[in-house]
């Protein structure tokens, strides 16, 4: 890593407002982490600079110096910062102290400031409170997960992973290096791939806040020798504005992940033509280990395309037992680039800490069992049938609501819609829909009477929730249980 920094740090890569700081900022970060070198363990660090070229220097310093880095959100609230203090106890703090009125929201940590960027943490106390991860020839980085089900864990890669993920990634594009626009938050896995990817493979990297993307401030660039990474929901603005559709219609590659996609927008995007790769991937993969190329997207096919030469996706039933093509099971994944597990890892070596990782499967890397339900078809495409999390199950019969929000969403009638399982005493769960109408004279009767050809009766929301917006993380992931709470107490007042 030091010989990255030193050989690549000052190369013209990196496209943004006050990138020519980047070498220096890098240099400052890292001198300050070798105050630390004395020390029997390295210090552990809260990455969340706001600004992405001193998020990307500290996190290029941190790395360097072999430091454990955690990746955190600036906007989170005080009770998320409190789980993520209790859980990591930091040692130095990068990025908090320019929170102003904000740092009274960190639990009392904020407040405190620990000389110049935390240097003048008491040595004894810091050995005192040793980091629990054991450090290897890789640092180790926490990347955020989960913050949409209300608790915030970090998912432990290492650069290996990272790397790993990006070999997959140029294997399959058959690509010598990466060049990508980025408009998602780097403290995500979705934003911090698109600077690895740029990095490593000696590619450009533009960051743009998406805000002034929107307003239609285009970067200077031959946009068809880019990827550029969005959410369902960026795609779906982009859209709806016609320079920046003509835009968008240029790129090499516009990924599309982190949520499902609706079909209504799916088509739009290849009626203009957009190169579109629909994917699937997690924090726990680095990424994605799946993507439909933008010639099968264009041509009529809507999946998660065939899995990246670093990954191998398998089926399985509830007894683990492999399934064949066009089976609906559980996916379990191997890949180069899993992440060693949650943080904090336990100490024996191999155990991930979590019922997610198993030793079953035959295979040089541990297995990873996700919460989503899919199907391999004889070419390999992936298609995802939902999460089983998220299965309801009313009047005995199994619904996903993918397919539920799709129909609803394929009536032009919603801006966005969430359908969810509440309780119920002689359905066991009754399907509920929140939606934002289009139009504030739409009925909740007039989309119900357009989708009485698009599903079977038992699929067919009993309620249905207006509402003005929709709770959504970055990534356009939005927060079921959250919803499905407003609408068990919604509809518990309203049978009063």
């Amino acid at each position: 890593m030091v010989k990255i920094l030193e050989n690549f740090i000052s190369n013209d890569w990196l496209i943004c407002d006050r990138s020519h700081e980047l070498p220096q900022l890098a240099e400052q970060f890292y001198l300050e982490l070798t105050q630390f070198s004395h020390w029997q363990t390295p210090p552990k660090i809260i990455l969340a600079e706001r600004e992405p070229v001193r998020f990307l220097a500290g996190f290029i310093a941190a790395c360097a110096a072999n430091c454990p880095i955690f990746l955190c959100n600036p906007n989170w609230v005080k009770q998320e910062w409190q789980q993520v203090f209790d859980l990591v106890q930091p040692d130095i703090i990068w990025g908090m102290e320019e929170r102003g009125e904000g740092e009274r929201e960190m639990g009392g940590w904020g407040e405190k400031r620990w000389g110049d960027r935390g240097m003048e943490r008491k040595k004894n106390s810091f050995l005192s409170n040793s980091p629990t991860l054991p450090l290897f020839h890789s640092p180790h980085i926490m990347i955020p997960t989960g913050g949409s089900s209300g608790k915030i864990k970090f998912a432990v890669h290492t650069w290996e992973t990272l790397t790993a993920s990006v070999r997959g990634f140029t294997e399959y594009f058959q690509l010598q290096k990466v060049n990508s626009v980025c408009v998602l938050p780097l403290y995500h896995v979705s934003g911090l791939m698109q600077f690895v990817r740029c990095f490593t493979t000696g590619g450009t990297l533009t960051i743009l806040p998406f805000k002034e993307l929107k307003s239609g401030q285009l970067p200077d660039i031959e946009a068809s020798e880019f990827f550029i990474s969005l959410v369902p929901t960026q795609l779906q603005h982009l859209l709806q504005n016609s320079d920046l559709t003509a835009w968008l219609s240029q790129f090499q590659t516009v990924l599309l992940g982190g949520a499902p996609a609706w079909d209504e927008l799916l088509e739009k995007a290849r009626y203009y033509q957009i190169n579109l790769a629909l994917t699937y991937g997690m924090t726990e993969t680095a990424s994605q280990i799946a993507t439909l190329k933008p010639d099968d997207f264009l041509n009529g096919k809507v999946n998660c395309g065939q899995i990246l030469p670093h990954a191998k996706v398998i089926i399985c039933n509830d007894q683990g037992e492999v399934l064949n093509t066009h089976q609906i099971g559980n996916i379990t994944i191997q890949t180069e680039s899993l992440a060693l597990g949650y943080y904090p890892l336990k100490i024996t070596l191999g155990e991930r800490g979590s019922s997610n990782y198993n030793h079953n499967l035959s295979s040089p890397f541990l297995s990873f069992n996700t919460d989503d339900l899919g199907v391999l078809d004889q070419e390999g495409y992936l298609n995802i049938v939902g999460r089983k999390s998220d299965k309801i199950i009313t009047g005995g019969e199994n619904v996903f609501p993918a397919e539920i929000e799709s129909a609803i969403r394929a009536t032009a009638m919603v801006i966005d819609v969430c359908v969810v399982g509440v309780s119920h005493q002689y359905w066991g769960q009754a399907i509920t829909a929140i939606y934002i109408p289009k139009h504030s004279n739409i009925s909740a009767v007039e989309i119900q009477n357009s989708l009485q050809d698009k599903l079977s009766k038992f699929k067919l929301p009993k309620y249905w929730i207006p509402a003005q917006s929709l709770p959504r993380n970055s990534q356009g992931k939005i927060n079921r249980q959250q919803l499905q709470q407003i609408a068990a107490e919604l509809l518990q007042i309203s049978e009063k």
